[in-house]
């Protein structure tokens, strides 16, 4: 079939978050299984033409391939895209957004004329492409050349809506009778992520568990009633791993390569890991590693809370990522009082990621809330062993046959499942097993991908 992806922001051209992981790894999949895809995206200013062999096509539209022949045509409009940000800077979002990614969705669905590409699916991710399917229904269901186009949304996290004030409401080209609860209306406010709920013909989420718990009060983010209205279309794909990037058997950023069937190597990792972080070099003890945005979010409150308690039981712990200042500061603290236990880097290090992945022994994902999560399925691909909190994609991904798993949010728990795992280490034929589990789950993108050909089926149907 053929398919339109839209996305606000595609690897390998500009990353801010796991959205564009997404968007650039699914289209080469869906080609591989002989699917016809293209992707539209704002022409930021990073997106410079030597990098990535760009090719004009129009005044403000050019192109690039990825792939074999997947082509990602680039919208281009100064006014708009030629900043620094995608989405705000220093000073926070910008002020126009509603303007830029109204521009964006309008220009996204006019190119497919001008290309003569009519697809059977669009698939849109996140606010900032979700009025294409509001376009859809409303100021393009009158031209036959759009008809029959369905639509699929994907929501990374639905914390993240694109609220403006309703005097903005005008500048969407749309009728004021749409500006009610039932369509673009959220407490005097539009809502564009709630629009594209409202006008999509399939929703979906990046994990089944995360597709039902934002069909409640405390996941919902104030949305809960809509999706839970439509809940027939609501569907959760658990976004995949790129193996070619992670893989202990070829990982070029690692001390020693190892794999499933040989992976006594790890201990060499470890050691370079404890080396790196000034840590003592001890293989009897167990590593705890974190590589994280240090946020409520991510399960730092109740790892603050009891972070001194763990810090002075047996164990070693390796912290990278960068967050709200009062984690660096209280993590700070415990640094200076137990330098030999705990390693602290508050900075993005892709090197010291790829050996904290490797080089510890149970990685430590505490998330209050987690949509997907891809560290959980690296770290099970490095056979360390995750420590998890039951929510969203941890829960989908990680059980007790192969990680430890805590379901009340609180420290209490999350301590007496650190020293559940402790012990466990201990029995190393048992942890050797429990790696070899590990290392055996496979969360690959093709079968995320087979999904998504399911869920684009259901749309075409509707």
């Amino acid at each position: 079939m053929k398919i339109l992806l839209c996305a606000s922001e595609v690897v390998p051209f500009v990353k801010t978050g796991g959205l564009a992981d997404v968007a650039g790894a699914l289209p080469l999949v869906l080609e591989g299984l002989g699917e016809e895809i293209i992707i539209a995206l704002p022409r930021y200013k990073a997106i410079q033409e030597p990098k990535f062999k760009i090719q004009r096509l129009s005044a403000d539209i050019s192109f690039s391939l990825i792939g074999r022949k997947v082509k990602v045509y680039f919208i281009e409009n100064d006014q708009y895209f030629n900043r620094d940000g995608l989405y705000g800077d220093k000073n926070g979002d910008y002020q126009d957004n509603l303007d830029r990614f109204t521009y964006y969705a309008r220009r996204s669905l006019d190119l497919l004329k001008e290309i003569n590409f009519k697809p059977d699916i669009i698939h849109v991710h996140d606010w900032q492409a979700a009025l294409i399917p509001v376009y859809l229904k409303t100021l393009y269901r009158n031209d036959k050349f759009y008809k029959d186009i369905r639509t699929v949304l994907t929501i990374h996290n639905i914390g993240y809506q694109g609220l403006f004030p309703q005097d903005e409401f005008p500048k969407l080209g749309l009728d004021w009778s749409l500006f009610n609860m039932e369509n673009l209306e959220f407490y005097n406010q539009v809502n564009i992520l709630k629009g594209g709920m409202v006008f999509a013909d399939i929703v979906n989420t990046v994990s089944t568990t995360y597709s039902k718990e934002i069909q409640t009060q405390e996941f919902g983010f104030g949305l809960e009633g809509i999706l839970s209205k439509r809940k027939s279309d609501v569907f959760g794909v658990l976004n995949g791993l790129d193996y070619t990037i992670w893989n202990p058997e070829t990982d070029k950023l690692i001390a020693k390569n190892y794999s499933a069937a040989n992976p006594k190597a790890k201990s060499l990792d470890k050691e370079d890991l404890q080396k790196i972080c000034g840590l003592p070099i001890k293989k009897e003890i167990p590593l705890f590693g974190i590589v994280s945005r240090l946020a409520e979010q991510k399960g730092f409150d109740i790892l603050a809370e009891g972070i001194e308690r763990i810090c002075k039981m047996d164990l070693q712990l390796v912290i990278l990522g960068t967050g709200d200042l009062k984690y660096h500061l209280i993590l700070g603290d415990i640094v200076k009082k137990f330098p030999q236990v705990i390693s602290l880097h508050l900075k993005f290090d892709d090197t010291l990621a790829h050996k904290i992945y490797a080089g510890s022994d149970i990685f430590l994902m505490p998330s209050k809330y987690e949509p997907c999560g891809l560290g959980q399925m690296i770290s099970l691909r490095y056979g360390t062993i995750p420590l998890v909190f039951k929510t969203g994609g941890l829960a989908d991904t990680v059980d007790e046959g192969n990680g430890f798993v805590f379901d009340q949010y609180n420290q209490e728990e999350l301590i007496k499942t650190v020293k559940k795992a402790s012990r466990a280490f201990k029995n190393a034929n048992k942890w050797s097993k429990l790696i070899q589990k590990a290392m055996g789950c496979n969360f690959s993108w093709e079968t995320s991908a087979r999904k998504y050909i399911q869920l684009y089926e259901k749309a075409k149907s509707k």
